[in-house]
């Protein structure tokens, strides 16, 4: 019996060394190297402090700030510690319900869909240019600024498709609100 176990019990422990800690631990050690920022969490610093990562999305409130798509993370949201969906099935009523509300608080038809509806993760750092079209009259009210220097501030802040084919066009909500606050 032991000369079947052993040979089995050495291959899962030489595999679980090599797959489950050296592979990590060599892909983690390129990817620093590689792309430094990427690997430490894309983290935002302003006068020196980190105040968030272009990954993980905020929770911007104020009328002076463009704000991010709703999420369904933790029950205020956009809690990092509890990324996840609202696990509600397109049918429910509750889901539904909270779509509505979202698109009578958001006021004229067209509505993107990403300004009613909350990403996979809940923690989403991107909205459409649409998204972040509608917001530009209320910004720019609340910062006394020409409507059409927040567009181009928008349109400046917009990231196309990566390698220029694969996504859609998006606005980083942190760093267009970062862009906001730069312009005092």
């Amino acid at each position: 019996m032991t000369a079947l176990l052993r040979p089995a019990l050495s291959m899962a422990v030489m595999f679980t060394a090599l797959l489950g800690i050296a592979a990590p631990l060599a892909m983690t050690g390129v990817a620093t190297l590689a792309m430094p920022h990427q690997a430490g969490g894309s983290l935002i610093e302003r006068d020196g402090r980190v105040i968030g990562s272009a990954l993980i999305g905020q929770n911007f409130a104020e009328a002076r700030y463009f704000h991010p798509r709703p999420s369904a993370a933790g029950t205020d949201g956009y809690d990092a510690s509890a990324g996840a969906a609202s696990q509600l099935s397109p049918t429910s009523g509750k889901l539904v319900e909270a779509v509505r509300g979202r698109l009578a608080e958001a006021g004229a038809a067209p509505v993107p869909a990403d300004a009613v509806t909350a990403s996979g993760s809940g923690l989403d750092p991107h909205v459409s240019p649409e998204n972040a079209a509608r917001q530009v009259a209320r910004v720019a009210a609340a910062r006394n600024l020409p409507e059409a220097r927040v567009r181009e501030l928008l349109a400046a802040q917009t990231e196309g498709p990566e390698f220029g084919l694969l996504g859609v066009p998006r606005v980083n909500v942190l760093r267009l609100n970062l862009a906001l606050d730069a312009l005092r």
